[in-house]
């Protein structure tokens, strides 16, 4: 019987300690449980909390915000184009894609670099050379890179949407430094990036009014994505191994209820 009994808080422990596991997949990371000092709108994430999902239109996009509007400045360093077949794009829709751009490679037979076009296996092609190339085209500022910033943010995604649709007029008084952009959720209120998203300045193929909500919530969806692609996998993964340890749980008890039946006091 004392076996029984071990056995079974064993499986309470493996049941506490499935669904610390799991959960903690959704909970904020320590940087991203460090309090905010401006509230952030909660944007209502389709991929937000325990059973969230991306939306792969939106992610779609999102992808085409990000080319036409944020690859001038900020790269993706760890993000390859073959990856963009997990938001629904098709191989030949991403070779399409990698060719459109040139990447350097090399060097050649005769020792020189080259640039060709981009294959699926290529990252993300980078904006700048280096860093002091891509200060120097951002008046000292270094544009970060993008591939984890969600992760990089306490309250990732809601704070990104939040940056990017928080540009507005300064308060009366308010000392705006030479070169720096007021908004209303970066810390300090100012900020290197100027506004980079306006009415209608991306033609979605689906049709989607393109405004600066919708903007900022479909490249927000995008790059929440790149940060975490096995978001979505690792959740399902979850659920079935809580289903299994209770199923498992509610068999074990019964057992013991069984045994311990023929047990006289």
């Amino acid at each position: 019987m004392r076996d029984v009994k071990r056995g079974f808080r064993n499986l309470i422990g493996a049941l506490v300690l499935g669904a610390a596991t799991t959960l903690g997949a959704t909970l904020p990371t320590p940087a991203q449980a460090a309090g905010e000092a401006i509230p952030l709108p909660n944007a209502g994430f389709s991929f937000a909390g325990f059973f969230g999902t991306f939306d792969r239109g939106a992610a779609q996009r999102g992808l085409q915000v990000y080319k036409e509007v944020c690859a001038a400045c900020h790269g993706m360093y760890h993000l390859s184009y073959r990856n963009l077949t997990e938001i629904g794009l098709s191989e030949d829709q991403v070779r399409a894609i990698a060719a459109s751009v040139e990447v350097r490679d090399g060097p050649n037979d005769m020792g020189e670099m080259f640039d060709r076009p981009a294959r699926l296996s290529d990252r993300f092609r980078r904006p700048f050379a280096n860093e002091l190339a891509a200060r120097a085209a951002n008046n000292g500022a270094y544009p970060p890179d993008l591939s984890t910033i969600t992760k990089a943010r306490a309250n990732g995604a809601n704070y990104l949407h939040a940056l990017l649709t928080g540009y507005v007029d300064p308060p009366p008084g308010f000392a705006l430094a030479d070169g720096m952009h007021y908004n209303a959720y970066f810390p300090g209120h100012q900020i290197a990036m100027p506004n980079v998203l306006n009415p209608d300045q991306v033609e979605y193929a689906d049709g989607t009014a393109a405004t600066v909500d919708q903007m900022a919530r479909d490249v927000t969806t995008f790059l929440a994505w790149a940060a975490e692609p096995e978001t979505e996998q690792r959740r399902a993964m979850g659920i079935k191994m809580m289903l299994f340890l209770i199923v498992l749980g509610g068999l074990t008890y019964a057992v013991k209820r069984k045994v311990w039946a023929d047990v006289k006091h």
